[in-house]
């Protein structure tokens, strides 16, 4: 009869040979990952440069010194920025595009806005944005309203009016509408 102690060791043996295998298979998942993200990438970048090379606008971009502001919305953009960055939540506005593109939080933001220029009020604060969500105005919550309004401004769905105020530009209609 064999002791106890034996067989423990002969199931910690083969617990531990379980382990070992189940890392080697994770090493090469992981690697197999790495490579997968890798070659993700290159096809992101290759279909944005196809896009830049095949965009028939200006690539030059907007003219030294322009801003936003100087013409009361953001400067157009190389067709080829039509597309949102990789890992983006929010799309370039264009015409067509629906409010539907944004994630939730987006979509809020913009729906606020826009219930504010139909009610002809002016523009938003963050502070105000978060008073408007039932938000805690603590400064991690604004900040990250702010963050949001900011990429929006990037994308050509708002426009800061002055610093901190955002208000929708002009070509964005209301919820569903592309246009």
């Amino acid at each position: 009869m064999p002791s106890v102690v034996g067989l423990l060791e002969q199931r910690e043996l083969a617990a531990r040979r379980r382990v070992d295998a189940l890392q080697e298979e994770t090493g090469r998942i992981q690697a197999e990952l790495v490579a997968a993200e890798r070659e993700w990438n290159e096809w992101v970048i290759a279909r944005t440069r196809v896009g830049e090379v095949l965009s028939p606008g200006d690539i030059a971009g907007p003219a030294v010194g322009e801003e936003p502001s100087d013409r009361g919305e953001p400067p157009a953009l190389p067709a080829s920025s039509e597309a949102a960055k990789p890992k983006s939540v929010v799309p370039v506005w264009h015409a067509g595009l629906a409010w539907s593109a944004l994630s939730a939080d987006y979509q809020r933001i913009v729906r606020a806005l826009a219930d504010r220029k139909r009610l002809g009020q002016g523009p938003l604060t963050c502070q105000e944005m978060a008073a408007c969500f039932g938000l805690d105005p603590a400064p991690a919550k604004v900040e990250a309203l702010r963050s949001k309004a900011k990429r929006l401004t990037a994308r050509r769905w708002l426009v800061e009016v002055s610093p901190g105020r955002f208000t929708l530009v002009k070509a964005v209609a209301g919820p569903g509408a592309g246009s």
